[in-house]
């Protein structure tokens, strides 16, 4: 390689007379000199001999058809009456039944895993947070009443490994049909040096209904109600920011560790798929009036509860209430992180609130019970003075 500096005009002669034939790389100095690296002759445009393809350049379409053909009878296990188009068409077709909905509100969420994803590909275990893509949404809805309908999803990836990215599909698969949702379309994008090959990303978008009259926005709240909390799978999608960084950068704790008070390795434990609490939620609906429903998810307990609380009102959460899952107090000893953190940041093992009228609390506890939820009783709703925070903790 040959190196000599020039001035600008000399460039453009330089340029011209080669015919471009010269591939040289120009640093500017005060739009003066320019500073020349001739690092010889390439063939150019219209001259080269090789034909290039979309494959050559890393996104190969034969194998992504054959992707689609290998998950459509997975798709089809996810599926509605409604569903009037099959994978492959532009848009995916649904038949809303106005019959069943006098006065029908629609309800959509979008969501993703997040650096959950992280877990999953460092141990190259793909078959669960398809389920966290599809909760994630769905639990967003039905916390407003509304019953989830159909789900799309979106697939971005490096290079597209077929089993990888079939087993993320059947976990979304199986995540519509917890929720009792149609996988009706989805995305998958193949993206050469944007995400290094191995690394994926998720999207998922849900739309829901609800009865105008059945709709769920907390104005019904009142000082005297209780909360009831639902159980947790974990950390279910969120805090993995603060996770990672505690436990496998600040601990230097393996994926493969068996910690202390886990009944199974870190990595496991962090890979829980995120309960979908849709089922159970929508047959409370049917014989209690719920005045409010909180998904705990990014922001803990501080950030989401004043979502649905009216401003005269506040949460009094118990904290001995309820049993905090070993993966929350690992987090906390490793990190050194505080109470007041771990609240604003994970779940703690409290997955959803519901708030509800006094006089039925023990009968709707009973009611989850018999649907298979751990539920507990957290606090009470009070008057809140003007200093006073939306949420408060009794130690």
């Amino acid at each position: 390689m040959t190196f000599k500096m020039i001035s600008f005009k000399k460039c453009l002669y330089f340029i011209i007379e080669n015919d471009w034939k010269y591939l040289s790389f120009a640093v500017v100095s005060h739009l003066k000199y320019i500073f020349i690296f001739d690092i010889g002759c390439i063939t150019y445009g219209g001259n080269m001999k090789e034909k290039l393809t979309y494959k050559d350049s890393g996104v190969d379409i034969d194998r992504a058809n054959s992707f689609v053909e290998r998950i459509k009878p997975l798709i089809k296990a996810a599926s509605r009456r409604e569903v009037m188009s099959g994978i492959g068409g532009f848009g995916g077709l649904f038949h809303l039944d106005i019959s069943k909905n006098r006065d029908p509100i629609l309800v959509s969420s979008t969501d993703g895993v997040g650096t959950k994803l992280k877990i999953a590909q460092m141990m190259d275990k793909h078959d669960t947070v398809g389920i966290d893509l599809v909760a994630m949404s769905v639990n967003d809805i039905v916390v407003q009443g509304a019953e989830p309908l159909f789900f799309l999803d979106y697939i971005a990836t490096g290079k597209l490994l077929t089993e990888t990215t079939v087993q993320i599909v059947e976990g979304v698969v199986r995540g519509c049909q917890e929720a009792g949702c149609a996988l009706i379309g989805g995305e998958t994008a193949e993206m050469p040096g944007f995400y290094p090959e191995g690394e994926y990303d998720l999207a998922g978008f849900c739309v829901g209904v609800v009865e105008a009259d059945k709709l769920i926005d907390g104005s019904e709240i009142r000082v005297g109600d209780r909360i009831i909390g639902i159980g947790s799978s974990g950390l279910h999608s969120n805090g993995f920011s603060l996770a990672r960084h505690v436990l496998l950068e600040k601990g230097h704790c393996r994926l493969e560790d068996k910690i202390e008070g886990l009944d199974e390795s870190l990595g496991l434990a962090l890979l829980k798929p995120t309960r979908i609490y849709v089922k159970s939620i929508l047959n409370l609906m049917k014989y209690f009036n719920i005045r409010g429903i909180v998904h705990i998810t990014g922001g803990g307990f501080v950030d989401n509860i004043p979502r649905i609380v009216p401003g005269p009102c506040r949460a009094v959460i118990n904290k001995k209430n309820w049993p905090v899952p070993p993966i929350f107090d690992i987090i906390k000893r490793v990190g050194n992180v505080d109470d007041e953190e771990m609240f604003k940041v994970f779940n703690m093992g409290i997955g959803m609130i519901i708030i509800v009228a006094e006089k039925e609390q023990v009968e709707i506890m009973e009611r989850l019970e018999k649907l298979g939820e751990k539920c507990y009783a957290l606090g009470t709703i009070e008057k809140r003075e003007s200093d006073q925070p939306m949420v408060s903790f009794v130690p």
